[in-house]
């Protein structure tokens, strides 16, 4: 069995999705609030839809509130459908610089998100996570999840999509990609929109 079924058997189990996406969250919280002595509460927020444009408007109304990104994951849910699930979480403690916000950038066609991209990060965003989300009208779409941070002095990146249906040749571009300096930031195999299955990385350069 090639590589490329392994890794979408594995996605398109329901159990190993929410599975994955708990743990990390719980991890990456973990790490968070372990870095900080006086271990504030912290409140917890579940968002699901089967829209991107909604998931987007529910972000930002969540960040407005004082919440920020945990993680997200696309897939079935129980009712059969197809849901975009968002974790965000909030302290006690509110930010001095404001509230964060955020860009959901959709597409089925990787030459879009490239420049999608890249247009993002012009406007102070910075990538955050991706998924493969099936959507309503039976297409596959690459979900990206970006976050513009009014603490954040860092210049803006650069973003390099690699996208293929070879895994030796995805191998070999990153390889190329990484004596540039660039960092692999997420992976994710899915069916585009030219039917078959491609593996789609995203790569970040400062």
């Amino acid at each position: 069995m090639s590589e490329i079924k392994i890794l979408r058997r594995l996605a398109a189990n329901k159990a190993v999705r929410f599975l994955l996406i708990f743990v990390a969250f719980v991890f990456n919280v973990g790490l968070a609030t372990a870095s900080n002595p006086g271990d504030h509460p912290l409140d917890y927020k579940l968002l699901a839809t089967s829209r991107t444009s909604t998931m987007e408007s529910e972000l930002n109304k969540a960040a407005a509130e004082g919440y920020r990104f945990g993680q997200a994951m696309g897939g079935k849910s129980a009712n059969g459908g197809s849901e975009i699930v968002v974790a965000v979480v909030k302290d006690d403690v509110p930010s001095a610089q404001g509230n964060r916000k955020y860009k959901l950038l959709a597409t089925s066609r990787t030459s879009t998100m490239q420049r999608e991209l890249q247009e993002a990060a012009r406007d102070g965003y910075r990538y955050l996570e991706q998924t493969v989300f099936e959507t309503a009208f039976g297409g596959n779409e690459v979900i990206v999840i970006m976050e513009f941070d009014p603490s954040r002095t860092n210049p803006q990146p650069s973003y390099h999509l690699l996208a293929t249906t070879n895994t030796s040749k995805m191998q070999q571009e990153l390889k190329e990609e990484g004596k540039r300096g660039y960092t692999l930031l997420g992976l994710t195999v899915g069916k585009t929109a030219m039917g078959g299955d491609e593996i789609l990385a995203i790569l970040q350069k400062d």
